[in-house]
């Protein structure tokens, strides 16, 4: 695990597009040169997610919009984000503490040696890019592993939670009270109207495709995987490749989330697996009774039980030479922090009414979260890289490890495909969980708050209290869904119930997600290629298999970027024969003439491709229909038996004519391409493409980075892409504070820019990241990838639009593990050294 003479050594070959393979003697010096590669490349990026972790946003940056770095600050300081990281670090495994301390020690060792006016833009000079802790990089964990459950309060729902929900304000601490500078204002209100705008607890904005093929149906009659994560283009969540070695204990090739000092979705020589965002629930929300007259003490089994309290401080640069110290009060129950009810749950459009303030109608409301504890996240994956096989891969999860929001898709070189949620999922009573589905059948309000990602238990009682077992209050291993095939497992972030058609996985707990329930269109899409391996689709696309039906490495890569849509494969044959109809007559609707429209349909090939003419035409039409007419011009209603084609079927009452719903959604959507200035023969990739933006430190005017890149693909929801991108209207790179050119966008047309700010047709900013498909052979894995977004956050860094050029190209490179084709293809080779921290 640690070096014997307390010396860190790596070294660090990088090979085509700058991906580093580390190799070293012991663990914690392989983790060593993982922080310092991660660092060379992205080094302004982990020093922010830093800065997040200590709760010291307002601190460098200020109060931010609508005083969020405060808002946040306060959250991370209430959830323990730091200081749970100090209390648990002394509990970490030896391997862990390897990990950590490695990364740590080489993440300094690269600020250390960097002059501060060498480091990119972003950071350059700052005062905030400093030599961290390991309890720092911890904390950034504990961020990670809440990012679908904690996190998701941290903009304001725990900052607001207190007896009657007030707007007291975040006061200045007394010794400072005597500064001249102006306190912000209106910040609780603030952390009220955020709060408010995160409606969907069951969406954290990610997603992913991953396919796990076995004997049955491989090119070598072994297993073979497809990695498709899709993921921000921007921020923390960037994944970055890395090969490390440790002769005689580690071989892995894989990416992880920026900071992870081990790749997260990963092959080594016979074994490989992704992961998917879950449809599973990390977190219960607690109804408390109160004590009548008393907001502070709640009623359990009889009991009282009092509310505790705990008064946190912040810094806060508020303009003048030093910060002001900022102090707030925050609350908590036995289950963790309180939280405002009614500001997370006061949505109307989705039929969700609010829940009472802290002390109306004597209620108030708390949350247990199953990821607070992140201690053993690298442990899993580390078990999981150095599994041989399937025997071992389980053991990882039979001995209560999880991989905290996703599941884990499987294939090995015995030919085994293997699927199983391997998320953190709370572990309640049959009659907790059957009050759950007797209350959501009895009230429609409690449906959606359950619809929505909230499940609500009952605080005055233990019935309600997960249920303790060798894996703490989570599930076990055998509680778990999972399906092992010889054929194919999959997952598309819909329910595990349909991981494979041929064998429904029924009778789980509901907090794992809905069985016989409809499938988002990639789900349906990936089913259908695997259930059909020689079928093109409507375009030319290559069959997914192949010409030979059974999968390959190289097979697989050109699945993900086959470009195909369910969407364009339900409906285009449908609206070109309606397109016929009303072209044939008087081809106007609500005003448009559809004809050039209609034409270019007839033609195009139903592919998100860059020369493609027509998919822009599609996803505005589809984009209105689904908005304003699928749910109630469908005739075919979802059958459980048919998940794949089902629903579907558009009414054919006005089948052709200046009413049909299909060409009025047609025409809404060409309003919008004609006030673009769009032409009917636009190819894609004149209209879509990557561009980055930045080149500033917090609080700068960021300025594009490349020339567009044209960018192949399609929205996964609305056009029901395989191959999933999107757009991203946030002003600010993912889960940090760094601002990036972010577009105005038309509603109904998957976020096409309006134009304004220079910003012309869909700038995309997530989707497709690390991805790569992947057989085993009989000389050993074979896979072929790119990360889609390149290396480097640095725009001065020659690994930084790299393989966006290749993405652009459908040109893949091969992901090296063999020792002699790493040599062999070496670009640049440093060993590093260092002292243990």
């Amino acid at each position: 695990m640690f070096p014997g003479d307390g010396k860190l050594e790596a070294n660090i070959r990088r090979t085509t597009d700058g991906v580093p393979h580390i190799t070293a003697d012991n663990l914690q010096s392989a983790a060593f040169g993982n922080g310092y590669a991660q660092a060379q490349d992205n080094v302004c990026m982990l020093a922010e997610a830093i800065v997040k972790a200590r709760s010291e946003r307002a601190k460098y940056f200020g109060p931010g919009p609508n005083s969020i770095n405060i808002i946040n600050d306060f959250s991370f300081k209430a959830q323990k984000i730091l200081s749970g990281a100090e209390a648990e670090f002394d509990s970490l495994s030896d391997e862990s503490r390897a990990l950590v301390e490695g990364f740590t020690a080489g993440y300094n060792k690269y600020i250390a040696e960097t002059d501060p006016a060498d480091l990119p833009q972003e950071c350059r000079n700052q005062p905030w890019v400093t030599e961290i802790q390991p309890t720092d990089l911890l904390a950034h964990y504990r961020i990670v592993g809440q990012y679908a459950s904690g996190a998701l309060f941290a903009t304001g729902a725990v900052f607001i939670a207190i007896p009657g929900e007030d707007p007291v304000e975040a006061e200045p601490v007394p010794v400072m009270a005597q500064t001249n500078e102006p306190l912000p204002s209106g910040v609780a209100e603030s952390a009220r109207i955020l709060a408010a705008s995160q409606s969907n607890f069951a969406d954290m904005g990610l997603a992913s495709n991953a396919w796990g093929i076995g004997s049955d149906m491989t090119e070598q009659g072994r297993g073979a995987l497809l990695a498709n994560p899709h993921f921000p283009y921007t921020g923390h969540r960037r994944l970055y490749q890395v090969q490390m070695t440790v002769p005689g204990y580690l071989n892995i090739n894989g990416a992880g989330l920026l900071g992870t000092a081990i790749p997260l979705i990963n092959f080594n020589e016979n074994l490989a697996w992704s992961h998917t965002v879950t449809t599973s629930r990390r977190f219960t929300v607690y109804e408390l009774t109160l004590k009548d007259g008393d907001p502070l003490t709640y009623i359990k089994d009889g009991e009282e039980v009092p509310i505790t309290q705990e008064t946190f401080q912040i810094e806060a640069s508020l303009g003048g030479p030093t910060p002001v110290i900022l102090e707030r009060t925050f609350y908590f129950s036995e289950y963790g922090p309180m939280l405002s009810g009614n500001a997370i749950t006061a949505d109307p459009d989705e039929g969700i009414v609010g829940l009472p303030k802290w002390g109306e109608a004597n209620r108030a409301y708390t949350y247990r979260d199953a990821n607070a504890n992140t201690s053993g996240l690298l442990d899993t994956w580390l078990g999981m890289s150095r599994a041989s096989n399937l025997e071992e891969f389980k053991e990882v999860f039979k001995n209560c490890g999880s991989t905290l929001w996703t599941n884990s898709t499987y294939a090995d070189a015995d030919g085994n495909a293997f699927y199983i949620d391997s998320s953190s999922v709370p572990n309640l009573s049959p009659e907790a969980l059957g009050l759950i589905e007797f209350k959501r059948k009895l009230s429609p309000e409690y449906d959606a708050l359950f619809s929505a990602g909230l499940t609500l238990l009952d605080g005055n009682t233990s019935r309600d209290d997960w249920v303790e077992t060798e894996c703490g209050g989570l599930v076990t291993y055998e509680q778990r869904p999972k399906l092992l095939r010889t054929d194919w497992v999959q997952n598309s972030n819909s329910s595990y119930w349909a991981t494979n058609p041929a064998e429904f996985l029924t009778g789980y707990s509901p907090l794992f997600g809905a069985e016989n329930a409809p499938l988002n269109p990639r789900t349906r899409l990936g089913i259908k290629m695997l259930q059909n391996p020689l079928e093109q689709g409507l375009g030319d696309a290559v069959p997914p298999a192949g010409d030979d039906g059974k999968f390959g490495a190289v097979d697989l890569i050109n699945v993900i970027w086959n470009n195909r849509a369910w969407y364009a494969e339900e409906f285009l044959p449908e609206l070109r024969e309606r397109c016929s109809l009303i072209t044939a007559t008087d081809p106007v609707v609500d005003g448009v003439d559809l004809t050039p429209w209609c034409a270019q349909l007839q033609n195009w090939d139903s592919l998100y491709d860059l020369d493609s003419v027509g998919a822009h035409i599609f996803r505005v039409f589809i984009a209105n229909y689904q908005a304003d007419f699928i749910d109630s011009d469908l005739t075919v209603e979802f059958d459980p038996a048919d998940p794949v084609n089902t629903p579907t079927g558009p009414s054919e009452g006005d089948r052709g004519t200046a009413v049909d719903p299909m060409l009025r959604a047609l025409a809404a959507g060409v309003k919008a391409l004609e006030g673009q200035g769009i032409a009917p023969e636009a190819e894609l990739g004149s209209v879509q493409y990557y561009r980055p933006s930045g080149d500033v430190p917090p609080g700068g005017t960021p300025l594009f980075q490349s020339e567009p890149i044209p960018w192949h693909g399609g929205d996964g929801n609305i056009d029901g892409a395989f191959n999933a991108i999107g757009v991203v209207t946030s002003p600010v790179m993912e889960d940090t504070v760094f601002p990036r050119i972010a577009p105005t966008v038309l509603e109904n047309t998957a976020r096409l820019s309006d134009g304004s700010d220079g910003i012309e047709g869909w700038l995309i900013a997530r989707g497709t990241s690390w991805h790569f498909g992947l057989e085993f052979t009989d000389n050993g894995p074979e896979a072929y990838g790119l990360v889609s977004y390149s290396q480097s956050t640095d725009s001065l860094s020659e690994f930084f639009t790299d393989q966006s050029e290749r993405y652009s190209r459908k040109d893949y490179r091969k992901l090296y593990l063999d020792p002699a084709e790493i040599e062999a293809n070496v670009i640049d080779e440093v060993q590093v050294t260092g002292d243990v921290q």
